[in-house]
């Protein structure tokens, strides 16, 4: 299995109302977290393999969320229950998994 298919089969293992960080994903990979970032930006199945669970590691959205943006990827995750702060983070312990 490739990279990019580890990170696919990790990424649809996250539950909803949960999340990751690029950073938990590329040390279960091997990979750099800028590698992480560029397989999700590829993601062909967004449905089943669902990237917008993906966050940096300061409990931050992505700037840069490929199907859509940081409002969207904020939205999906607000519809899932994922609770942002004032600051726009998430709770890590609260939320997060590391698969």
């Amino acid at each position: 299995m490739n990279t990019f298919d580890q990170v696919y089969d990790l990424v649809s293992r996250i539950p909803e109302g949960k999340v990751t960080t690029y950073g938990a994903l590329s040390k279960l990979v091997g990979a750099n977290p800028r590698v992480i970032g560029y397989a999700l930006h590829q993601n062909k199945d967004p449905k089943n393999i669902p990237c917008y669970r993906v966050i940096n590691s300061k409990g931050m959205i992505s700037s840069g969320y490929a199907f859509g943006g940081g409002g969207i990827q904020k939205q999906m995750l607000e519809i899932e229950g994922v609770v942002f702060d004032e600051k726009q983070k998430v709770d890590l312990k609260n939320f997060g998994i590391f698969i």
